[in-house]
């Protein structure tokens, strides 16, 4: 098999690239293992303009924000399927610190386009129990990252452009042009890239490779020098008869709609973990989200799955974009961490061009900003 990209991961990261690549005109081929704890299987899919306890506007959200709905609704079209829902976020005010701070981010012209003053916390009257105040979030959204990836990867399989199997980085064949080997010896990295000569890997053929493998990424050979982090986050899915919650409700825990409304299922988290032993679901976790579920619902809720994932994130919480300062033909997308569902599209798209076009990538996500240049 002859492509253009080969892309190892196909979680939100590797989804994307597949996709922006593909509306190139370019032919891929992604290999992924299906792997069931996956951080693209467990996210809820949030895209929050404001985040925080000091209630800051994230990075570059006025232009991430419409690029990504655009994304989502145009995957809704190709895949035929629901996936974006626009859900403002309700978030609770401990106490007066909180509400002097929220109405001082109202009264900001740069906040105008996200902050509703007042909040309507109508439809949760009796059903929660109230916090100190309440502020709220329009130009929010929830994505089922799930339901995309796996919708995608049967668009994939049908057009022959995928394979579910467990990447062997001892069976990947490169070769580094002499140029290359120019600047390596003088431990330089090149201004800009040369022609690249193709890699192999189990009888595919490739221009580049693209590594999009999330929280693998620090056992990968050819990257593992990036600063990667990575946290466990675990959450509940739970069932909440009778609530009818239409906006995603932030009071100590997230309470998320998740699934179709008569299902009444609710995405419930997420627990921080930045020291942990494996990714298994604890039950230590599942106790405290459960407790702080109970201390905000006055309704009875069952559980009805817990699940976790180790997020891929970075120091610097900027993606990790760009090529291994030897192997040319070898590229990193990863990096997303928990804003994940709002920085893909974009950044998706910003590698894509890089690839397809040979436009420059931004400074602020290029992996170079990594290296030591003589």
């Amino acid at each position: 098999m002859q492509v253009d990209t080969l892309i190892v991961g196909q979680g939100l990261a590797g989804t994307l690239l597949a996709y922006f690549l593909m509306e190139a005109g370019q032919t891929v081929c992604v290999i992924d293992d299906d792997y069931p704890r996956a951080a693209s299987r467990v996210a809820a899919g949030v895209i929050n303009p404001v985040t925080g306890r000091s209630f800051v506007k994230s990075w570059r959200v006025d232009e991430l924000i419409p690029f990504a709905r655009q994304t989502y609704l145009q995957l809704e079209s190709l895949l035929g399927l629901p996936l974006y829902h626009e859900r403002n976020i309700l978030r609770a005010l401990s106490h007066q610190g909180d509400e002097n701070d929220w109405l001082g981010r109202s009264a900001d012209p740069a906040y105008l386009d996200y902050i509703i003053d007042p909040a309507d916390v109508s439809a949760y009257f009796g059903k929660i129990n109230p916090a100190f105040s309440y502020g709220e979030l329009q130009h929010a959204s929830q994505v089922d990252i799930g339901k995309l990836c796996t919708a995608f990867r049967s668009f994939l399989i049908n057009k022959n452009s995928f394979k579910k199997e467990t990447f062997d980085y001892n069976k990947l064949e490169i070769s580094i042009s002499a140029e290359m080997q120019n600047f390596a010896s003088l431990q330089m990295f090149p201004p800009s890239l040369p022609p690249s000569p193709s890699l192999s890997y189990q009888g595919i053929t490739a221009d580049r490779l693209v590594f999009c493998e999330g929280a693998k990424a620090p056992r990968n050979p050819y990257f593992n020098y990036l600063p990667f982090i990575g946290d466990k986050g675990e959450v509940l899915i739970v069932k909440i008869p009778g609530a009818h919650f239409p906006k995603m409700l932030k009071q100590g825990v997230f309470v998320i709609p998740f699934g179709k409304p008569e299902e009444e299922l609710y995405w419930i988290g997420t627990t921080y973990e930045r020291n942990f032993e494996n990714d298994e679901p604890s039950p230590h976790s599942k106790a405290t989200l459960n407790d702080q579920l109970s201390e905000v619902l006055t309704l009875p809720f069952e559980v009805v799955d817990h699940l976790a994932a180790i997020r891929p994130t970075v120091k610097d919480r900027r993606p990790f974009l760009g090529f291994h300062p030897q192997f040319e033909q070898l590229a990193i997308f990863n990096g997303l961490g928990t804003k994940g569902t709002s920085l893909a599209p974009f950044w998706a798209k910003h590698l894509a061009d890089r690839l397809v076009h040979g436009s420059p990538l931004d400074r602020q996500v290029d992996i170079a900003r990594f290296l030591t240049h003589n």
